[in-house]
């Protein structure tokens, strides 16, 4: 699964450090259709689906090192995907994204442990898995220009509403209607065509209730917006120690949330400067290359 296109820049950035690496899933997403290989997993009867990924299996066991899987899934059952890989001295890696593993317990983790070793995106993940190596999604920084903050007219709010329950996106309407805030609700939309809207807002609301950013987010520091979102203190901290810079989030709670928007759209240094701010924090922790680096150590102590 190309969950949010963490695997295709992965992919990406693997190669361009010279590694043979290659996407393949189950089916392609509207808003991520990038893959270098699609299954086209069929509906129907399990044992169609089962004949459709043995086959991919077989054509990728002989070429492959090591198997990197998203999302706690693997190409065929867990049961069967790891006698396999180790009858043929293969190495693999489970990498979590989050969703996967928010509010699970250890038990319904344990199947982690299976892989070689296992990844998740961010120290509010490792809550779940403790022992994972963490790496940070990463995003292709050249291809995004950053477009400060304006300084002048009317100022606009951007908000991604992939869930609207879980990022709390009537809280952010209802701020913004308090405040006078243009609001442009981003929702039901290819990943391409979020950029140009990033690009045009002056501030960027994330999420009020999980407690850590995701890609949206990133993508926006990384065009130099100033965000706001909710985080979890200890989260940050860990953060902030392991790569040396602060997280530049303006960190708000679902009471506090027009307040920061107050404060912000009312300066326009601080604007700039948390703008500022966020793409040089991108550029140190979420740079798809340094990711990369990241991952090849990993594969490389397997």
């Amino acid at each position: 699964m190309n969950f949010a296109g963490i695997g295709w820049t992965n992919v990406q950035a693997l190669r361009r450090k010279g590694i043979d690496a290659r996407l393949v899933v189950f089916n392609t997403q509207p808003a991520h259709p990038e893959a270098d290989e699609n299954l086209h997993l069929p509906r129907g009867p399990a044992w169609r689906r089962q004949a459709v990924q043995f086959r991919a299996l077989a054509k990728l066991l002989p070429s492959t090192d090591v198997f990197h899987f998203y999302f706690g899934l693997t190409l065929v059952p867990k049961r069967i995907q790891f006698p396999i890989l180790k009858a043929a001295r293969k190495k693999s890696v489970f990498h979590f994204v989050g969703s996967d593993i928010r509010g699970k317990s250890p038990d319904e983790l344990a199947y982690g442990r299976l892989a070689d070793a296992q990844i998740v995106g961010s120290y509010d993940a490792a809550r779940w898995i403790p022992e994972a190596d963490v790496v940070p999604p990463g995003i292709d920084l050249g291809a995004i220009a950053p477009v400060p903050p304006r300084v002048d007219g009317q100022l606009r709010i951007a908000h991604a509403a992939l869930s609207r329950r879980r990022k709390g996106t009537e809280l952010v309407v209802a701020a913004c209607d308090e405040l006078g805030l243009d609001l442009d609700v981003i929702e039901n939309v290819r990943h391409d065509e979020v950029g140009p809207r990033l690009a045009r807002a002056d501030i960027v609301v994330d999420q009020l209730n999980s407690g850590w950013y995701g890609l949206f987010a990133i993508e926006a520091m990384a065009y130099g917006k100033p965000v706001v979102g909710y985080l979890h203190d200890e989260a940050a901290t860990r953060t902030a120690a392991a790569f040396g810079v602060e997280v530049p989030i303006v960190r708000t709670t679902k009471e506090t949330l027009a307040t920061a928007l107050r404060t912000l759209a009312a300066s326009d240094e601080e604007r700039r400067s948390r703008g500022a701010a966020g793409r040089t924090y991108v550029e140190r922790v979420h740079d798809a290359d340094k990711m990369a680096d990241r991952l090849i150590d990993i594969y490389s102590r397997l």
